[in-house]
């Protein structure tokens, strides 16, 4: 049985600072768009991943919303879909 992973908070709020950035040095917004797409990925894997990678390369990569906090809010989505009660039973029960 593979554990579902919860990425760092803290982890989580730099990578959102870091794509702030491209406010102040404009030639690093697209540099970045598929830096945290690709980093998404790799944090939230699966499905998650794959739509929130796709997700926060878009919204790196279009200017004016690059301030949402695309990866702290995948780290609560998937934080509470942890804390949901049965969850590793419904693991155990699927079999993945």
């Amino acid at each position: 049985m593979k554990k579902t992973f919860l990425p760092n908070l803290k982890t989580c709020i730099i990578l959102d600072v870091i794509g702030c950035l491209s406010y102040i040095i404009p030639p690093f917004g697209p540099v970045w768009a598929v830096i945290s797409g690709i980093v998404f990925y790799f944090m939230f894997g699966k499905k998650f991943g794959v739509f929130g990678g796709i997700f926060s390369f878009l919204e790196e990569l279009i200017p004016g919303i690059d301030f949402i906090p695309t990866f702290s809010i995948a780290w609560y989505l998937r934080k509470k879909e942890m804390s949901k009660p049965g969850f590793m039973e419904l693991k155990k029960i699927n079999g993945k």
